[in-house]
């Protein structure tokens, strides 16, 4: 007996899927537990196994396209089945189902393919050139002109040049001052400046929105749009956090970086501070007894967030062989659903891209999103003495349902303190 195969939902905010790879062609035997495709979701790429035993008789979507969550994926069962009828008694219960929806119309255009998905993910250039011609004007009676602004003919003049030598740049064509600063005998066909000549062709590239574009663009606006945010910044002294990780590299095999200690310490400060690791839920606030902490990690395409989990139990060490594992599999797509739902708490790091200061919006479902800086040279006052200092600036930005200023204020000021005393994290 023939199974219809459908696309499935990998994670929990996926919507459609894309098929980045097919492991078995039609007319191929199926067995239950063989790699049958590889999916691309919102996050990852994920690999998709059979459900069935049998042979593979269709395949819905291409490799490259995308389709809704539910669509036809393939068809596994005997040979000789009747894929057509299959595929037609498929869509008849689909379309029933729809028909049972209070709002059949717009439910089933968010359910259908739209036309992007048949497009192959690559990027199309598409360009446009036009070459700068003298601005000539003929008129009716056969007499032509050159168009040119005033200030261009009286320079033109004091010059001693033609206009109609001279390649016009300003509108339609028009002659104007530039050009005539600018003119160099030969030159006609650019804008020439010394011995360089201005390439003034025009172009754009375009490229399908991936799926992780689109559920970053939708989580995130719906985050910054429904959630109050406020922001707190605060300066924070890292001279002694510098010295203390130059001794604990100094004797660690595995490095430790000034992001896993942001990490070790924002996981000590939510302990003191239950009311910052909390959610909205709509009619109640999550309090969180345990602590797991967001990364956001850049990748090509975006932004993912795996999670480190009870970040407050976990050494330095530990958290950084976590934080470099997880960036390794979201570089190479192998992240898992479990690698990144959970999160109580997020952290956005831009510093080592020499970013000193910067606001991020919340992580859904979190409260709080603590974005960090890069640590900076800068003077500070020491016992009334103005010394050399490491500086880093940090901000949180909260959800004012769950959580107030004086809130806020408290846990970073227990988190500028642990920082500034790194010995008070492990405590």
């Amino acid at each position: 007996m023939a199974t219809i195969v459908k696309m499935p939902k990998l994670s929990d905010t996926m919507t459609d899927g894309v098929v980045a790879e097919w492991h078995k062609k039609v007319g191929d035997t199926v067995k239950k537990g063989d790699l049958l495709a590889e999916i691309e979701t919102d996050k990852a790429t994920m690999e998709f196994e059979s459900f069935f035993n049998g042979t593979l008789l269709y395949i819905g979507v291409e490799k490259g396209k995308g389709a809704p969550v539910d669509s036809v994926l393939a068809i596994i069962g005997d040979k000789g089945d009747d894929v057509k009828a299959i595929l037609v008694s498929a869509e008849a219960a689909a379309a029933k189902k729809e028909e049972a929806k209070p709002e059949p119309k717009k439910e089933e255009k968010k359910a259908e393919p739209v036309s992007h998905t048949s497009a192959p993910l690559s990027m199309t250039p598409v360009s446009t050139q036009k070459s700068v011609q003298p601005a000539v004007v003929h008129s009716s009676n056969g007499d032509s002109r050159i168009k040119a602004s005033p200030l261009a003919k009286k320079l033109a003049a004091e010059k001693g040049l033609e206009l109609s030598g001279v390649s016009g740049t300003g509108d339609a064509g028009r002659v104007v001052k530039r050009d005539i600063a600018n003119w160099h005998p030969g030159k006609l066909g650019g804008l020439a400046f010394g011995n360089n000549t201005i390439n003034t062709t025009e172009g754009f590239t375009e490229e399908p929105v991936s799926q992780m574009r689109k559920t970053i663009a939708r989580r995130l606006s719906e985050s910054k749009f429904s959630a109050p945010h406020f922001y707190l910044t605060m300066e924070i002294d890292m001279d002694q956090a510098v010295k203390s990780r130059e001794a604990i590299n100094q004797l660690s095999p595995t490095k430790v970086s000034f992001n896993d200690m942001v990490i070790r310490a924002c996981g000590a400060a939510l302990r003191q501070h239950p009311k910052v690791n909390a959610s909205w839920l709509g009619d109640k606030i999550r309090y969180n007894q345990h602590i797991h902490i967001g990364v956001a990690v850049a990748v090509e395409e975006g932004l993912l967030v795996p999670v480190v989990r009870f970040a407050d139990q976990k050494s330095f060490i530990q958290i950084g062989n976590e934080v470099r594992d997880f960036a390794k599999k979201a570089k190479d797509k192998k992240l898992q659903p479990a690698d990144w739902e959970g999160n109580t708490f997020t952290i956005s790091n831009l510093g080592m891209f020499g970013i000193e200061e910067f606001t991020a919006i919340i992580n859904p479902p979190d409260a709080c999103i603590l974005a960090v800086g890069g640590i900076k040279d800068t003077p500070v006052v020491r016992n009334g003495q103005v010394v050399p200092g490491k500086v880093m600036k940090v901000t949180l930005s909260c959800d004012h349902r769950v959580v107030d200023g004086a809130t806020g204020a408290a846990f970073l000021q227990t988190l500028k303190m642990m920082l500034e005393n790194p010995v008070t994290i492990l405590i």
